[in-house]
Protein backbone atom coordinates (compact mmCIF):
# COMPACT_ATOMS: atom_id res chain seq x y z
CA UNK A 1 0.00 0.00 0.00
CA UNK A 2 1.28 2.79 -1.24
CA UNK A 3 1.47 6.46 1.66
CA UNK A 4 -1.06 8.01 0.03
CA UNK A 5 -3.41 5.04 0.40
CA UNK A 6 -2.86 4.88 4.11
CA UNK A 7 -3.30 7.91 4.57
CA UNK A 8 -6.82 7.96 3.09
CA UNK A 9 -7.89 4.87 4.52
CA UNK A 10 -6.79 6.86 8.62
CA UNK A 11 -8.42 9.77 7.20
CA UNK A 12 -11.89 7.51 6.45
CA UNK A 13 -11.25 5.82 10.08
CA UNK A 14 -11.11 9.26 11.67
CA UNK A 15 -14.34 10.23 10.29
CA UNK A 16 -16.52 7.26 11.14
CA UNK A 17 -14.87 7.06 14.88
CA UNK A 18 -13.74 3.88 16.54
CA UNK A 19 -15.99 0.53 15.55
CA UNK A 20 -16.54 -0.46 19.08
CA UNK A 21 -18.05 3.05 19.92
CA UNK A 22 -20.44 2.51 16.96
CA UNK A 23 -21.97 -0.29 17.68
CA UNK A 24 -23.26 0.90 21.18
CA UNK A 25 -24.79 3.97 20.18
CA UNK A 26 -26.71 2.10 17.80
CA UNK A 27 -27.83 -0.41 21.04
CA UNK A 28 -28.71 2.83 22.79
CA UNK A 29 -31.15 3.84 20.63
CA UNK A 30 -32.57 0.44 19.94
CA UNK A 31 -33.67 0.09 23.99
CA UNK A 32 -35.24 3.66 23.91
CA UNK A 33 -37.54 2.51 20.99
CA UNK A 34 -38.20 -0.62 22.78
CA UNK A 35 -39.32 0.97 26.04
CA UNK A 36 -41.66 3.30 24.32
CA UNK A 37 -43.11 0.55 22.63
CA UNK A 38 -43.61 -1.27 25.77
CA UNK A 39 -44.64 1.85 27.81
CA UNK A 40 -47.21 2.60 24.79
CA UNK A 41 -48.61 -1.09 25.06
CA UNK A 42 -48.97 -0.92 29.06
CA UNK A 43 -50.36 2.66 28.71
CA UNK A 44 -52.81 1.32 25.79
CA UNK A 45 -54.22 -1.73 28.34
CA UNK A 46 -53.96 -0.04 31.73
CA UNK A 47 -55.68 3.61 30.43
CA UNK A 48 -59.04 1.61 29.26
CA UNK A 49 -59.23 -0.41 32.30
CA UNK A 50 -59.28 2.61 34.19
CA UNK A 51 -61.47 4.90 32.18
CA UNK A 52 -64.29 1.37 32.64
CA UNK A 53 -63.58 1.57 36.60
CA UNK A 54 -64.15 5.12 36.47
CA UNK A 55 -67.29 4.36 33.83
CA UNK A 56 -68.25 1.79 36.16
CA UNK A 57 -67.73 3.74 39.45
CA UNK A 58 -69.70 6.36 38.17
CA UNK A 59 -72.90 3.96 37.07
CA UNK A 60 -72.87 2.58 39.93
CA UNK A 61 -73.50 5.37 41.38
CA UNK A 62 -76.35 6.80 39.09
CA UNK A 63 -77.93 3.38 39.36
CA UNK A 64 -78.17 3.92 43.42
CA UNK A 65 -80.10 6.78 42.57
CA UNK A 66 -83.61 5.83 41.23
CA UNK A 67 -84.71 7.85 37.70
CA UNK A 68 -88.45 8.49 38.11
CA UNK A 69 -91.26 9.62 36.44
CA UNK A 70 -93.84 11.93 37.88
CA UNK A 71 -97.43 13.35 36.95
CA UNK A 72 -99.49 15.16 38.35
CA UNK A 73 -102.81 14.43 40.15
CA UNK A 74 -106.00 15.95 38.46
CA UNK A 75 -109.30 17.32 40.29
CA UNK A 76 -112.10 15.30 40.01
CA UNK A 77 -115.09 16.92 38.73
CA UNK A 78 -117.62 18.86 41.70
CA UNK A 79 -120.22 15.85 41.63
CA UNK A 80 -119.50 12.35 40.62
CA UNK A 81 -121.35 9.89 38.90
CA UNK A 82 -122.15 6.92 40.39
CA UNK A 83 -124.43 3.50 38.14
CA UNK A 84 -125.74 1.35 39.20
CA UNK A 85 -128.06 -1.77 38.06
CA UNK A 86 -131.95 -0.72 38.29
CA UNK A 87 -134.66 -3.10 37.95
CA UNK A 88 -138.13 -1.55 36.27
CA UNK A 89 -141.39 -1.77 37.40
CA UNK A 90 -144.74 -1.27 36.56
CA UNK A 91 -145.97 1.42 38.65
CA UNK A 92 -149.48 -0.35 39.50
CA UNK A 93 -149.64 -4.28 38.49
CA UNK A 94 -152.17 -6.28 39.54
CA UNK A 95 -153.49 -10.24 39.06
CA UNK A 96 -156.72 -10.37 38.09
CA UNK A 97 -158.86 -13.09 39.92
CA UNK A 98 -162.13 -14.13 39.28
CA UNK A 99 -165.03 -14.05 42.69
CA UNK A 100 -167.21 -16.37 41.44
CA UNK A 101 -167.61 -19.45 40.12
CA UNK A 102 -168.14 -20.74 36.74
CA UNK A 103 -167.05 -21.45 33.37
CA UNK A 104 -165.39 -18.91 31.39
CA UNK A 105 -168.20 -17.24 28.23
CA UNK A 106 -165.79 -15.15 26.59
CA UNK A 107 -163.01 -13.08 26.96
CA UNK A 108 -162.29 -9.86 24.92
CA UNK A 109 -158.33 -8.81 25.09
CA UNK A 110 -155.37 -10.85 24.84
CA UNK A 111 -151.76 -10.14 26.13
CA UNK A 112 -150.81 -6.92 24.59
CA UNK A 113 -153.84 -5.25 24.76
CA UNK A 114 -154.09 -1.74 26.20
CA UNK A 115 -157.22 -1.48 27.79
CA UNK A 116 -159.22 1.74 29.98
CA UNK A 117 -160.51 1.12 33.74
CA UNK A 118 -163.81 0.04 33.64
CA UNK A 119 -163.19 -1.86 30.02
CA UNK A 120 -164.67 -5.54 30.40
CA UNK A 121 -162.41 -7.80 29.43
CA UNK A 122 -164.02 -11.74 29.77
CA UNK A 123 -167.42 -12.95 30.93
CA UNK A 124 -168.11 -16.11 32.94
CA UNK A 125 -171.06 -18.54 32.55
CA UNK A 126 -172.27 -18.94 36.48
CA UNK A 127 -175.52 -21.59 36.47
CA UNK A 128 -175.08 -22.48 40.08
CA UNK A 129 -174.83 -19.17 41.10
CA UNK A 130 -178.21 -17.87 38.96
CA UNK A 131 -179.63 -21.31 40.45
CA UNK A 132 -179.00 -20.04 43.71
CA UNK A 133 -180.22 -16.44 43.28
CA UNK A 134 -183.51 -17.51 42.01
CA UNK A 135 -183.96 -19.62 45.22
CA UNK A 136 -182.95 -16.86 47.30
CA UNK A 137 -185.67 -14.33 45.39
CA UNK A 138 -187.60 -17.20 46.32
CA UNK A 139 -187.34 -17.29 49.81
CA UNK A 140 -187.12 -13.64 50.05
CA UNK A 141 -190.49 -13.78 48.79
CA UNK A 142 -191.82 -16.07 51.26
CA UNK A 143 -189.95 -14.62 53.93
CA UNK A 144 -192.02 -11.44 53.17
CA UNK A 145 -195.47 -12.84 53.22
CA UNK A 146 -195.13 -14.65 56.61
CA UNK A 147 -193.83 -11.29 57.66
CA UNK A 148 -197.32 -9.58 56.18
CA UNK A 149 -199.59 -11.70 57.60
CA UNK A 150 -197.31 -11.72 60.77
CA UNK A 151 -197.94 -7.99 60.94
CA UNK A 152 -201.78 -8.54 60.79
CA UNK A 153 -201.72 -10.74 63.27
CA UNK A 154 -200.18 -8.48 65.60
CA UNK A 155 -202.39 -5.51 64.99
CA UNK A 156 -205.15 -7.28 65.45
CA UNK A 157 -204.25 -8.42 68.73
CA UNK A 158 -203.30 -5.23 69.46
CA UNK A 159 -206.51 -4.14 68.77
CA UNK A 160 -208.40 -6.78 71.25
CA UNK A 161 -206.23 -6.15 73.84
CA UNK A 162 -207.80 -3.13 74.98
CA UNK A 163 -211.31 -5.31 75.01
CA UNK A 164 -209.20 -7.46 77.02
CA UNK A 165 -210.58 -10.16 74.74
CA UNK A 166 -206.51 -11.84 74.54
CA UNK A 167 -204.10 -11.63 77.09
CA UNK A 168 -201.38 -9.87 77.33
CA UNK A 169 -198.69 -13.06 76.45
CA UNK A 170 -200.72 -13.36 73.43
CA UNK A 171 -200.37 -9.86 72.73
CA UNK A 172 -196.60 -9.87 73.11
CA UNK A 173 -196.43 -13.17 71.10
CA UNK A 174 -197.68 -12.10 68.39
CA UNK A 175 -195.57 -9.18 68.32
CA UNK A 176 -192.30 -10.85 68.79
CA UNK A 177 -193.32 -13.33 65.70
CA UNK A 178 -193.56 -9.98 63.55
CA UNK A 179 -190.41 -9.02 65.17
CA UNK A 180 -189.05 -12.23 63.57
CA UNK A 181 -190.65 -12.43 60.56
CA UNK A 182 -189.58 -9.23 59.61
CA UNK A 183 -185.96 -10.02 60.85
CA UNK A 184 -185.80 -12.97 58.56
CA UNK A 185 -187.12 -10.93 55.59
CA UNK A 186 -184.18 -8.69 55.46
CA UNK A 187 -181.99 -12.02 55.78
CA UNK A 188 -183.37 -12.78 52.74
CA UNK A 189 -182.56 -9.63 51.04
CA UNK A 190 -179.13 -9.89 51.91
CA UNK A 191 -178.73 -13.24 50.68
CA UNK A 192 -180.16 -12.08 47.54
CA UNK A 193 -178.31 -8.93 47.49
CA UNK A 194 -175.13 -11.24 47.93
CA UNK A 195 -176.20 -13.33 45.10
CA UNK A 196 -176.76 -10.68 42.87
CA UNK A 197 -173.25 -9.24 43.36
CA UNK A 198 -171.64 -12.58 42.58
CA UNK A 199 -173.77 -12.37 39.51
CA UNK A 200 -172.33 -9.54 38.60
CA UNK A 201 -168.91 -10.78 39.03
CA UNK A 202 -169.35 -12.89 36.11
CA UNK A 203 -168.43 -9.67 34.12
CA UNK A 204 -164.63 -8.66 34.82
CA UNK A 205 -163.32 -5.21 33.93
CA UNK A 206 -160.47 -3.92 34.09
CA UNK A 207 -159.21 -2.02 37.48
CA UNK A 208 -156.97 0.82 36.05
CA UNK A 209 -155.52 1.57 32.44
CA UNK A 210 -152.89 -0.68 31.69
CA UNK A 211 -151.75 -2.97 29.57
CA UNK A 212 -152.79 -6.77 29.86
CA UNK A 213 -148.94 -8.92 30.33
CA UNK A 214 -150.82 -12.38 30.95
CA UNK A 215 -153.65 -13.86 29.99
CA UNK A 216 -154.32 -17.45 31.35
CA UNK A 217 -157.54 -18.82 30.82
CA UNK A 218 -159.68 -19.40 27.70
CA UNK A 219 -162.73 -20.22 26.95
CA UNK A 220 -164.52 -23.33 28.50
CA UNK A 221 -161.95 -23.34 31.43
CA UNK A 222 -163.58 -23.96 34.66
CA UNK A 223 -162.88 -20.77 36.85
CA UNK A 224 -163.01 -21.38 41.20
CA UNK A 225 -162.99 -18.55 43.28
CA UNK A 226 -161.19 -20.38 45.85
CA UNK A 227 -164.68 -19.87 47.99
CA UNK A 228 -165.14 -23.48 47.93
CA UNK A 229 -161.48 -24.78 49.30
CA UNK A 230 -160.06 -24.99 45.94
CA UNK A 231 -157.12 -23.11 44.58
CA UNK A 232 -158.06 -19.92 42.49
CA UNK A 233 -156.12 -19.30 39.35
CA UNK A 234 -155.23 -16.03 37.76
CA UNK A 235 -157.16 -15.27 34.83
CA UNK A 236 -154.89 -12.18 33.90
CA UNK A 237 -152.61 -9.62 34.77
CA UNK A 238 -152.37 -5.39 33.95
CA UNK A 239 -149.47 -3.35 34.63
CA UNK A 240 -150.04 0.24 34.38
CA UNK A 241 -147.16 1.39 32.03
CA UNK A 242 -147.44 5.34 31.52
CA UNK A 243 -145.33 5.87 34.12
CA UNK A 244 -142.40 3.33 35.39
CA UNK A 245 -140.81 2.97 39.07
CA UNK A 246 -137.03 1.77 38.80
CA UNK A 247 -135.87 0.04 42.31
CA UNK A 248 -132.03 0.45 43.29
CA UNK A 249 -129.52 0.12 46.09
CA UNK A 250 -127.54 2.49 46.64
CA UNK A 251 -124.23 2.12 48.85
CA UNK A 252 -124.04 3.44 51.98
CA UNK A 253 -120.70 5.46 51.51
CA UNK A 254 -123.74 7.66 49.15
CA UNK A 255 -126.60 7.08 51.35
CA UNK A 256 -127.02 10.65 52.64
CA UNK A 257 -126.16 12.17 49.07
CA UNK A 258 -129.21 10.18 47.56
CA UNK A 259 -132.06 13.04 48.57
CA UNK A 260 -135.20 12.64 46.97
CA UNK A 261 -135.47 15.17 43.88
CA UNK A 262 -132.38 13.81 43.00
CA UNK A 263 -132.35 13.76 38.73
CA UNK A 264 -130.90 10.86 36.98
CA UNK A 265 -131.39 9.18 33.82
CA UNK A 266 -131.33 5.94 32.32
CA UNK A 267 -129.61 3.69 29.77
CA UNK A 268 -130.72 0.08 28.35
CA UNK A 269 -128.68 -1.85 26.15
CA UNK A 270 -131.97 -1.97 24.04
CA UNK A 271 -131.15 1.68 22.90
CA UNK A 272 -127.81 2.35 22.44
CA UNK A 273 -127.17 6.03 22.37
CA UNK A 274 -130.02 7.15 24.41
CA UNK A 275 -131.27 8.12 27.64
CA UNK A 276 -134.23 8.31 29.67
CA UNK A 277 -134.53 10.66 32.40
CA UNK A 278 -136.13 9.96 35.95
CA UNK A 279 -136.30 11.69 39.23
CA UNK A 280 -135.75 10.25 42.73
CA UNK A 281 -138.92 10.10 44.59
CA UNK A 282 -138.31 8.30 47.64
CA UNK A 283 -136.16 5.64 49.54
CA UNK A 284 -136.47 3.19 52.32
CA UNK A 285 -134.89 5.53 54.71
CA UNK A 286 -132.83 2.27 56.37
CA UNK A 287 -129.75 0.11 55.22
CA UNK A 288 -130.31 -3.41 54.24
CA UNK A 289 -127.92 -4.79 56.44
CA UNK A 290 -127.48 -8.38 54.26
CA UNK A 291 -125.89 -5.86 51.11
CA UNK A 292 -125.11 -2.33 53.96
CA UNK A 293 -127.54 -0.33 50.63
CA UNK A 294 -130.00 1.64 50.51
CA UNK A 295 -132.91 1.21 48.49
CA UNK A 296 -134.33 4.07 46.15
CA UNK A 297 -137.21 4.59 43.87
CA UNK A 298 -136.68 6.41 40.92
CA UNK A 299 -139.91 7.03 38.61
CA UNK A 300 -139.92 7.40 34.95
CA UNK A 301 -142.74 8.73 32.91
CA UNK A 302 -142.96 6.44 29.87
CA UNK A 303 -145.54 7.49 27.31
CA UNK A 304 -144.77 6.34 24.48
CA UNK A 305 -144.86 2.68 26.66
CA UNK A 306 -140.97 2.27 25.10
CA UNK A 307 -140.00 0.94 28.68
CA UNK A 308 -141.16 -2.60 29.59
CA UNK A 309 -141.92 -3.57 32.56
CA UNK A 310 -139.14 -6.13 34.33
CA UNK A 311 -136.49 -5.08 32.00
CA UNK A 312 -132.41 -4.21 32.96
CA UNK A 313 -131.46 -0.32 33.02
CA UNK A 314 -128.18 1.15 34.40
CA UNK A 315 -129.25 4.17 36.27
CA UNK A 316 -126.86 7.28 36.55
CA UNK A 317 -126.79 8.86 39.54
CA UNK A 318 -124.95 12.52 39.62
CA UNK A 319 -123.92 12.70 43.34
CA UNK A 320 -122.43 16.15 44.61
CA UNK A 321 -119.98 15.92 46.45
CA UNK A 322 -118.49 17.11 49.66
CA UNK A 323 -114.66 16.98 49.39
CA UNK A 324 -111.95 17.83 46.65
CA UNK A 325 -111.39 14.53 44.77
CA UNK A 326 -108.11 13.78 42.43
CA UNK A 327 -107.36 11.50 39.71
CA UNK A 328 -104.37 9.43 39.34
CA UNK A 329 -103.29 6.90 37.03
CA UNK A 330 -103.58 2.99 38.64
CA UNK A 331 -99.37 2.73 38.52
CA UNK A 332 -98.82 5.17 40.63
CA UNK A 333 -100.31 3.10 43.60
CA UNK A 334 -98.11 1.29 46.03
CA UNK A 335 -99.33 -1.73 47.25
CA UNK A 336 -98.43 -3.14 50.66
CA UNK A 337 -99.32 -4.14 54.33
CA UNK A 338 -99.11 -0.62 55.61
CA UNK A 339 -102.29 -0.11 52.83
CA UNK A 340 -102.76 1.84 49.98
CA UNK A 341 -99.78 4.57 49.66
CA UNK A 342 -98.36 6.80 46.61
CA UNK A 343 -94.74 8.20 46.37
CA UNK A 344 -94.32 11.95 46.24
CA UNK A 345 -91.58 14.36 45.06
CA UNK A 346 -90.05 16.60 48.32
CA UNK A 347 -86.31 17.82 47.66
CA UNK A 348 -85.67 15.14 45.07
CA UNK A 349 -86.19 12.79 48.22
CA UNK A 350 -89.58 9.81 47.88
CA UNK A 351 -92.24 10.87 50.89
CA UNK A 352 -94.83 7.61 50.92
CA UNK A 353 -97.84 9.02 51.68
CA UNK A 354 -101.42 7.09 52.71
CA UNK A 355 -104.19 7.62 50.65
CA UNK A 356 -108.06 6.66 50.48
CA UNK A 357 -109.77 5.60 47.35
CA UNK A 358 -112.67 6.29 45.83
CA UNK A 359 -114.21 4.95 42.57
CA UNK A 360 -111.95 2.93 39.92
CA UNK A 361 -112.25 3.97 36.48
CA UNK A 362 -109.92 1.26 34.88
CA UNK A 363 -107.07 2.89 33.79
CA UNK A 364 -107.54 5.69 36.69
CA UNK A 365 -108.36 5.93 40.50
CA UNK A 366 -110.60 8.54 42.52
CA UNK A 367 -108.62 9.67 45.46
CA UNK A 368 -110.82 10.89 48.55
CA UNK A 369 -107.50 11.79 50.96
CA UNK A 370 -104.04 12.33 50.97
CA UNK A 371 -103.64 14.44 48.08
CA UNK A 372 -103.90 17.81 47.53
CA UNK A 373 -103.21 18.58 44.20
CA UNK A 374 -100.02 20.69 43.83
CA UNK A 375 -97.07 17.72 44.39
CA UNK A 376 -95.51 15.84 42.06
CA UNK A 377 -96.69 11.72 42.04
CA UNK A 378 -94.46 9.06 41.41
CA UNK A 379 -95.64 7.14 38.43
CA UNK A 380 -94.96 3.25 38.48
CA UNK A 381 -92.32 3.88 41.80
CA UNK A 382 -89.78 0.72 42.37
CA UNK A 383 -91.05 -1.84 44.67
CA UNK A 384 -87.96 -1.27 46.65
CA UNK A 385 -88.89 2.67 47.04
CA UNK A 386 -88.56 3.24 50.60
CA UNK A 387 -90.06 6.43 52.29
CA UNK A 388 -86.89 9.72 52.21
CA UNK A 389 -85.22 7.62 49.61
CA UNK A 390 -83.30 9.98 47.29
CA UNK A 391 -84.38 9.94 43.87
CA UNK A 392 -83.72 11.73 40.27
CA UNK A 393 -87.04 12.86 38.02
CA UNK A 394 -86.38 11.59 34.85
CA UNK A 395 -86.73 14.95 32.33
CA UNK A 396 -89.26 14.37 30.00
CA UNK A 397 -88.74 13.34 26.49
CA UNK A 398 -89.29 15.31 23.43
CA UNK A 399 -91.61 14.59 20.33
CA UNK A 400 -90.09 14.76 17.04
CA UNK A 401 -91.31 18.64 16.47
CA UNK A 402 -89.35 19.53 19.86
CA UNK A 403 -92.85 19.37 21.95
Amino acid sequence: MSDQDQRESYSRGAENGPPGEARGGHGILISIIALLIVAGVVAAGILPRLKARAALKTETTDLAIPTVAVVQAKRGAPQQEIVLPGNIQAFTDAPIYARTNGYLRKWYVDIGAHVKAGQLLAEIDTPEVDQQLQQARADLNTAQANARLSSITAERYEGLKNTESVSKQDVDNAIGDYEAKKAMVQSAQHNVDRLQQLQGFAKIYAPFDGVITARNTDIGALIDSGSSGGAARELFHIAATRQLRVYINVPQAFSQAAKPGLITTLTLTEFPGRTFQGKLVRTADAIDMSSRTLLVEVDVDNPKGELLPGAFAEVHLQIPTRTSTFIVPVSSLIFRSEGMQIAKIADDHAVLTRVVIGRDFGSEVEIISGVNGDEQIIDSPPDSLVDGEKVRVATPKQGANGQ
